[in-house]
């Protein structure tokens, strides 16, 4: 599967009774949509996927592919314990779903071939990108060898450990080949793009696209002022807590005029003050690419 471009991970409104706002998601999806992402990844990290029920992950993956309509590959978040997994896989492919962000396993921590025995379990109910992060932690060897995996397209990199990354490509673009995609997916990727690209790894996911698309595409476009004056001073801010990756993304489209709701436990919405930080930060990074 090739994916180009910016990867959109969108928010999962709550309504002010805490349900999920399906209506709200499919009108962020169809902004986000507006601006042409490279796929869509419904129900994942930033759309807050260890907080969803099954019927909401499910619910936000049909909203998802019903709203990008061909326009753009769909992925959702899966993971967490086997059986919790196994049903978001089936709920995804029952949705029409193009496949599947894999999430570490929840708690009990196996073999590498328990890992991979996970993994091919799932990916055979739909194509799995797996998600390096956390408790996942794979050395190239062990990278080759899920790469071989039927239905496994993708390595996604939370980790930024770049040496064990470049070693996990080189071993599989020599192993398996060039069909394998990589992506960055620390918080903020657009910050660690130099060092992914020095390492041949292109693609991203963009927490900026979701609330500030025109800006994530002028800094795929190559307007690199926006690392200095953008991107670095939101590292800053989103580092001052814990949860404010996902936090100040919500609050980031809640500024734009969609009223997406909270977060739920255990994150925390961020404070009034650094809400006013991120709405001078977005003015900015306006001002620097000529958007209003």
């Amino acid at each position: 599967m090739h994916l180009t471009g910016v990867l959109f991970f969108p928010v999962t409104p709550f309504t002010p009774s805490g349900d999920l706002a399906e209506g709200v998601l499919a009108e962020h999806l169809a902004r986000g949509l507006a601006h042409g992402p490279g796929g869509v990844f419904a129900a994942c990290g930033t759309g807050e996927f260890p907080a969803l029920s099954e019927a909401e992950h499910a619910a936000a993956v049909r909203v998802a592919v019903r709203t990008a309509r061909g326009r753009a590959p769909v992925f959702a978040g899966a993971g967490g314990p086997f059986g919790a997994a196994l049903a978001q896989a089936r709920a995804a492919r029952e949705a029409g779903a193009d496949g599947l962000l894999l999430m570490p396993p929840y708690l009990a921590r196996g073999t590498a071939e328990g890992f991979v025995a996970y993994v091919r379990a799932i990916a055979a109910i739909l194509p799995v990108i797996v998600y390096q992060r956390g408790p996942v932690v794979l050395d190239p060897d062990q990278v080759v060898e899920l790469a071989r995996v039927p239905g496994v397209v993708g390595l996604k990199d939370g980790l930024g450990d770049i040496d064990l990354i470049q070693r996990s490509v080189l071993a599989v673009r020599r192993e398996v080949g060039d069909g394998f995609t990589f992506f960055n997916g620390l918080p903020t990727a657009e910050l660690t793009m130099g060092a992914y690209r020095g390492i041949g790894v292109e693609l991203y996911s963009s927490a900026v696209f979701a609330f500030a698309p025109e800006i994530a595409n002028a800094y795929l476009n190559g307007d690199h002022r926006l690392l200095t004056e953008f991107y670095e001073p939101l590292v800053r801010l989103r580092s001052k807590v814990p949860g404010y990756a996902v936090a100040l993304v919500k609050a980031g489209v809640r500024l734009g005029g969609l009223d997406v709701g909270p977060v739920r436990p255990p994150l925390v919405d961020a404070a009034p003050e650094d809400v006013a930080e991120l709405e001078a930060l977005i003015k900015h990074g306006r001002s620097l690419i000529g958007t209003p």
